[in-house]
């Protein structure tokens, strides 16, 4: 009979026991408000090396986890259209070149004419003296004379006229060398678009293109950031972007081992909302490097907001949808207003008393 007796008082503590994991009574104390958000490990300054013009790939000098310096050649495109206007441009430039020297034959034409219009002008006026003469011995009639004078104003105009066309001739050469000049540079540029430069130096992390493949400009052919630093990229729901500040301290853990606790300090919040993600973007700079520098490696994060060290508290899963509370012996929920809110616990600011007995049930 008495070991009946003392299963029973056994199963009544027990059952009490049970009971009381579904009740509680508000407390205070101490409590870390933070944000749980989900991110990638990435590299920083990463950028996609594209395509800048259109072609095969001929040539590909990179593999994953290369290190690339500013400047070097990564790829070459196969561009035969860029190719032959650089060629075409480089023989205008030299026929415009040739169009301006001092042998040029359109010019040395032009020197040539003004050089016999200046001599037809010496010899007329040589002429009007001479008739000027045999008109004050009346040798001329005045008709002769006049007709002399008028032969030496055309001659004049004649020169004028030459001279003016040479400058003409002259200035138009001058344009069309600085205009093919210019088309030349073009053109190299352009060329020079079919050798895919790295922009910034850092580590190869994807290769997207293979020798052989077909670019179009834009296209990505890899995947390049900064090989010695990398940081968190977090996405943050919009209902708590608005308590994420630059500076608060980060605790980072890695899918790959999330036995280790990282530290590290919001950098950048990104200003604008990322549809792909549906999310906002803030950055995180870690304070000491991870042991695993692979880009795109998963990873969970705890944003610390703030901390209050005596906060009226219940634990969190008694708060139910809304903010709303079961009290024990009132028959309808009770809005509560909330203040901190950790992984465990939540602030209650307004709507209950240390008296309140909290009752949770099965969701």
């Amino acid at each position: 009979m008495k070991n009946l007796i003392a299963i029973g008082l056994v199963m009544v503590i027990l059952s009490s026991c049970g009971k009381n994991t579904n009740e509680v009574s508000p407390q205070y104390k101490e409590i870390t408000e933070m944000v749980f958000a989900s991110g990638i490990l990435e590299p920083d300054n990463i950028y996609n090396l594209t395509a800048q013009s259109e072609g095969y790939i001929v040539k590909l000098n990179i593999t994953e986890g290369d290190i690339v310096k500013s400047g070097d050649v990564l790829a070459i495109v196969d561009n035969k259209q860029s190719v032959f206007s650089d060629k075409s441009a480089t023989e205008l430039l030299s026929i415009s070149q040739t169009n301006v020297s001092t042998n040029a034959p359109a010019l040395k034409q032009a020197e040539a004419n003004i050089v016999l219009a200046a001599e037809k002008v010496k010899q007329d006026e040589t002429q009007v003296t001479r008739y000027k003469k045999l008109l004050e011995s009346n040798s001329v009639s005045k008709v002769e004379y006049e007709n002399v004078l008028l032969a030496l104003e055309n001659s004049k105009t004649n020169l004028s006229n030459l001279e003016q066309a040479y400058k003409l001739q002259k200035q138009q050469a001058d344009q069309q060398l600085i205009a093919q000049e210019s088309q030349k540079n073009i053109n190299a540029f352009f060329s020079d678009n079919n050798n895919i430069k790295a922009v910034v130096g850092g580590e190869v992390y994807k290769k997207m293109k293979e020798t052989g493949d077909y670019v179009r400009k834009g296209d990505i052919i890899a995947v390049i950031g900064n090989a010695n630093e990398l940081y968190a990229r977090l996405n943050i729901d919009e209902s708590n972007i608005a308590k994420i500040k630059i500076g608060q301290n980060v605790i980072i853990q890695l899918n790959t081992s999330k036995e280790t606790n990282y530290d590290g300090i919001v950098s950048e919040i990104l200003p604008a909302f990322e549809d792909a993600s549906q999310s906002f973007i803030c950055k995180v700079k870690f304070s000491k490097e991870p042991d695993l520098k692979i880009s795109g490696t998963q990873l969970q994060a705890n944003i610390i907001i703030g901390s209050k060290a005596k906060a009226f508290v219940i634990p969190r899963r008694f708060l139910d949808f809304g903010n709303k509370v079961s009290i024990k012996g009132v028959d309808n929920p009770v809005d509560v207003k909330t203040g901190f809110i950790s992984s465990e616990w939540v602030e209650i600011v307004e709507g209950l008393k240390e008296s309140d007995v909290l009752i949770y049930k099965n969701k």
